[in-house]
């Protein structure tokens, strides 16, 4: 009963410029709550309308309308009274806020960001922002609300999407506006690699490099298309100087290592590869090539890399692979046994995987 009469005296609260509520209003308004609370939205729908038309100045007869309306989900009822909730009330937060979602909810992302802003929900702001192609705002604000909440799913999707859009989005404007720079052409080449036409790729990184031949990152990625090639020697020049540009760089370390183990040049490559591990310890693809690179001159440093990779990996590809890799480790080692339970794994994970694969997402 107290609780009762609480709502009652909430609901009978109206901003000091609206006038009062009529008392046949308030018990309208009564019945529509009481209806909720029975969770008998049609009938809420109907007394909450009632409340409106008995009291047509009342921001909170079509505040608690155009609620139930989005809690039935019929975001299209919900709107015009949550606009005119807003009309009666301009500084009402939870109107801006419900008209914001409804709005959103009916791909009216433009009309929804101004009351989505005025609240600050970051995250559903952030969605309306992408949707209405605005990305560099929109990663702002997902981030600003992951930061409330950390590692919900909805989130991370959008911002997610927001990072791509943004990124094309730039992308686009680098190749509009200055095609024939050394970005420019780095730019063209990255395309042209990702859909495989290689050979306008190494054109493009070629004439790059003669713009900038010392800017970080153009041998490295120039030498990735020489490898996806099978041009090893050509990938190895690249990757050595990148090295030698930047030899601090994990990933420039691990690809002229990798290189270097594709060709047979095991104890280069084992070099390169630990300094990689060292750099930046725990990268599954680098400990996998260490184990490989290692495996005849150091079983014991293979053993341990790959067991690690497994550890990372749990059941993925690269971890079957792994197992694959200790088997024949094992095998040389006169340990039969323990080859035999690698490559039961290797099968296993192999199997897990291809049945994974066939049935799709």
């Amino acid at each position: 009963m107290i609780r009762a009469l609480l709502c009652f005296y909430m609901l009978s609260q109206t901003p000091s410029a609206e006038p009062p509520v009529p008392p046949e209003a308030l018990a309208q308004l009564q019945a529509g709550v009481n209806a909720e609370k029975q969770r008998d939205l049609d009938s809420a729908i109907a007394d909450f309308r009632k409340a409106t038309e008995l009291a047509p100045a009342s921001s909170v007869a079509f505040l608690r309308l155009g609620n139930a309306c989005m809690n039935k989900r019929d975001y299209a009822q919900a709107i015009p009274p949550l606009k005119r909730a807003v009309e009666l009330n301009p500084t009402s937060a939870p109107a801006h806020q419900l008209l914001g979602f409804a709005l959103l909810a009916q791909g009216y992302a433009a009309e929804a960001i101004p009351h989505l802003d005025f609240v600050h929900e970051y995250g559903a702001l952030g969605i309306a922002q992408l949707q209405n192609g605005q990305p560099a705002e929109a990663v702002a604000n997902l981030q600003a609300a992951l930061a409330k909440n950390p590692g919900d799913p909805d989130l991370l999707y959008y911002l997610s999407r927001a990072g791509t859009a943004l990124s094309a989005q730039s992308l686009d404007k680098l190749l509009s506006s200055a095609p024939n720079s050394a970005r420019g052409h780095q730019a063209a080449g990255q395309n042209y690699f990702d859909i495989k036409m290689f050979s306008q790729a190494k054109k493009e990184y070629t004439q790059a490099l003669a713009l900038r031949p010392d800017l970080p990152g153009l041998r490295l990625e120039l030498g990735q298309v020489y490898a996806a090639s099978s041009e090893w020697d050509k990938a190895e020049e690249q990757f050595r100087a990148e090295v030698k540009l930047q030899p601090g760089n994990a990933e420039a370390a691990y690809r002229l290592g990798d290189v270097l183990l594709q060709q047979g040049k095991m104890k280069e490559a084992l070099e390169e590869l630990k300094r990689s591990d060292s750099l930046h310890p725990d990268m599954p693809e680098t400990l996998y090539a260490l184990g490989r690179a290692a495996a005849v001159s150091e079983p014991i440093v293979a053993e341990h890399a790959l067991l690690r990779v497994i550890e990372l990996e749990k059941e993925t590809p690269l971890a079957g692979q792994a197992y694959y890799a200790l088997a024949g480790i094992h095998r040389k080692q006169g340990k039969s046994g323990q080859a035999t339970k690698d490559m039961q794994e290797y099968s296993r994970i192999q199997s897990v995987n291809n049945h994974a694969a066939s049935n799709g997402p």
